[in-house]
């Protein structure tokens, strides 16, 4: 069933095919996915006890295919909470200026891409960004450069980097991303590209 996301991901529409008959839906949506890292949840937690042996650990970890891990913008272990973090609170980003970050990030991405069809740094074609006016220097796309080369990337999850490092970008006010927003793009995706 997880698989049959991947195109509406992909394309932003499910297309329905039956006797003859074909139907088209809008279909973006954000898709959040989380899974333990075994079945008994304690591989690789610090202070766990993982009794899983390794056969398993794989066959669960490869419940998501790599084609549908490849079309995950951010993948990123999130360790658990403890008892003493909860106590003691964090310096949080309140919802609404959060929300603010996010409008100024979008209005600036809809500014930019005025013209071209597309509102959101997500619906951007990917060899728009690689080869068009957005192309950015190659002193900042080298890592990612060098990701693709040695297949821990795709084409398609380059792209998909490439639109996470404008977003970045964009969130932090930047008129170019740098090679900072492309590296904390490429830190997000460290599941898929490990």
């Amino acid at each position: 069933m997880l698989d049959a996301l991947r195109q509406p991901i992909e394309n932003g529409v499910i297309e329905i095919h039956r006797a003859g008959v074909s139907a088209r839906f809008p279909a973006r949506f954000q898709l959040l996915l989380a899974t333990n890292p075994c079945p008994c949840g304690n591989h690789g937690v610090r202070g766990g006890e993982c009794l899983c042996p390794p056969s398993q650990i794989r066959r669960y970890q490869q419940r998501l295919s790599g084609p549908l891990r490849d079309r995950v913008d951010i993948d990123f272990p999130v360790t658990r909470v403890s008892a003493a973090s909860l106590s003691a609170g964090s310096g949080s980003l309140s919802t609404a200026v959060a929300r603010e970050r996010v409008l100024a990030a979008r209005a600036a991405a809809a500014e930019r891409l005025a013209g071209t069809g597309w509102r959101t740094n997500s619906e951007v074609d990917g060899q728009w960004l690689r080869q068009g006016p957005r192309r950015l220097p190659p002193s900042v796309v080298t890592p990612l450069e060098r990701a693709l080369q040695r297949g821990a990337l795709t084409v398609r999850g380059y792209d998909r980097v490439l639109r996470l490092t404008w977003t970045i970008a964009d969130l932090e006010g930047a008129s170019t991303p740098t090679a900072d927003h492309l590296g904390r793009a490429l830190f997000l995706r460290q599941g898929a590209v490990a």
